[in-house]
């Protein structure tokens, strides 16, 4: 087993750039690309726009309580040391299993998104040698082997080093944008040019203020990702005071994307909503009619990279996540421990990738149920964040600060609504007939989770009954950049 000192030697190499490309694109993934068209029907061009705006504003008022924790504490694992250092072990074991299953689920429904994106583009070669149907998905071995390639890909990608998968990360956004951009320039130009019918801004007989809550509801779902930043902090080559701009830019980066493609969707579908109802995929079979060959290949293009950058940047999240809580023995030690060359946790990125891979062979139908009920998780990492912030605010410091910050009246206001905001996203998610009520199955799937991190924290706290809290918390506090 390494030593504390070693195994608390992350490279410091991740540069502003790749941080805030891990930001905006882990937040922005396939359903930038291919939800726009169901929006349509749920809230209309109006409705989703403002429901659009209010999220990514709500969303940063919780961003701006990350940047202030960042700063206070740049350490490795995040929203795990938050919640030890402002409400104890219990709370920091919560966290880590929270955001274990939130961000390990969304790097196998990334990968799974590619075998979609295949599935649409190249059916006669990906529909071939089906095994079974699960919900009504039916698995193909192409499917499974193309999913499971990537999954080894991007664990291969980030057990070689931050520098590789940071670059990766990059320019893969790059391309992102740079896709977005035409697509909806081109599509602006097709509308001032030949001025087709638009939907009204409303659906008819949906209310304003349904439409755009329909869209607030989405707003959990859709930023995740954004908060990836923190579970590297540990890694960063900058002082941690930049995080909170790159954090507030990833978020308006992905309001802006999200909303260029809604528009751009509603330019091209127009009126004949009808017409693209039985197709595997609305948006870009839409826009290709209006761009042609091209508008498909940029498309491609797009979706591709926000599937890749979040299946590149929920690996590094969940891996450093699992990595904490080994370091601190909240899981078996084994995890906690660093590659002696490429100083990259490289047992919990196998972790991450074995669990991974089981999910090609269950098809998306069963993932999304995994998959939306991980949310619920995400909400949690969101209010332990804020309740830290606002903790340190508060009282100017907390264990493993080097020096107290001034205290900020907006900032504490500021983190006490985005507790409120936590706990209201995650009822959202949970109350009955609520916009974002999940499925039975995806709330079963919850129930699950819960009881077996319960049975796992028990066995736990027996392993650690004569250890004492400071002891975990010093463990956390050693990953400190």
């Amino acid at each position: 087993m390494d030593s504390p000192t070693q195994e608390a030697s992350l490279k410091k190499s991740f540069k502003p750039s790749w941080v805030f490309a891990m930001a905006l694109g882990s937040a922005i993934g396939w359903g930038a690309f291919i939800l726009p068209f169901d929006w349509m029907t749920a809230s209309g061009l109006g409705g989703a726009l403002i429901g659009l705006a209010i999220g990514g504003g709500l969303i940063a008022i919780i961003g701006f309580s990350y940047g202030y924790a960042i700063k206070a504490l740049p350490v490795t694992g995040g929203s795990v040391v938050f919640a030890m250092v402002s409400l104890g072990r219990t709370h920091s074991f919560i966290a880590g299993w929270a955001l274990t299953l939130g961000y390990a689920g969304i790097v196998a429904l990334n990968a799974s998104a590619i075998t979609l994106v295949f599935r649409v583009t190249l059916p006669n070669l990906f529909q071939r040698f089906p095994l079974y149907d699960v919900a009504g998905w039916t698995i193909y071995v192409p499917e499974i082997i193309l999913a499971s390639a990537f999954i080894l890909a991007f664990a291969w990608l980030n057990w070689k080093g931050s520098e590789l998968s940071g670059r990766f990360q990059l320019w893969a956004v790059i391309l992102l944008i740079a896709a977005v951009v035409i697509i909806f320039v081109s599509l602006l130009v097709h509308y001032f040019t030949v001025q087709p019918e638009l939907p009204t801004a409303i659906p008819t007989g949906t209310s304003a203020t349904a439409a755009i809550l329909t869209m607030v509801a989405f707003a959990p779902w859709a930023y995740v990702g954004f908060d990836s930043i923190p579970q590297l902090a540990g890694e960063f080559s900058f002082s941690a005071r930049k995080a909170l701009g790159l954090l507030l830019w990833g978020i308006i980066a992905a309001t802006l994307i999200y909303m260029t493609m809604m528009v751009a969707t509603v330019i091209a579908v127009g009126t004949d909503h009808a017409a693209y109802e039985e197709s595997a995929w609305p948006p870009g079979e839409a826009i290709a009619e209006v761009m042609g060959p091209i508008g498909l290949v940029l498309m491609v293009v797009a979706v591709t990279m926000g599937v890749l950058t979040g299946l590149n940047g929920f690996f590094a999240a969940s891996s450093r996540v699992v990595y904490s809580l080994g370091h601190a023995d909240l899981v078996p030690k084994a995890f906690g421990v660093l590659d002696s060359r490429y100083k990259t946790p490289r047992n919990a990125i196998l972790f991450v990738a074995a669990i991974c891979l089981i999910t090609p062979w269950f098809g998306r139908a069963a993932l999304t149920w995994i998959v939306d009920m991980t949310s619920a998780g995400i909400t949690f990492a969101y209010f332990y964040t804020c309740f830290c912030a606002w903790k340190i605010v508060r009282t100017g410091q907390v264990a493993g600060m080097d020096n107290p910050l001034p205290r900020s009246k907006v900032q504490e206001v500021l983190s006490a609504i985005g507790c409120v905001l936590a706990v209201g996203f995650l009822a959202l998610l949970l109350v009955p007939g609520s916009p974002g009520m999940l499925d039975t199955p995806a709330l079963v799937a919850l129930v699950v989770w819960v009881l077996l991190g319960v049975g796992y924290y028990f066995i736990m706290m027996k392993r650690l009954k004569d250890v004492p809290e400071d002891v975990t918390q010093e463990k956390l506090l050693q990953l400190h950049a």
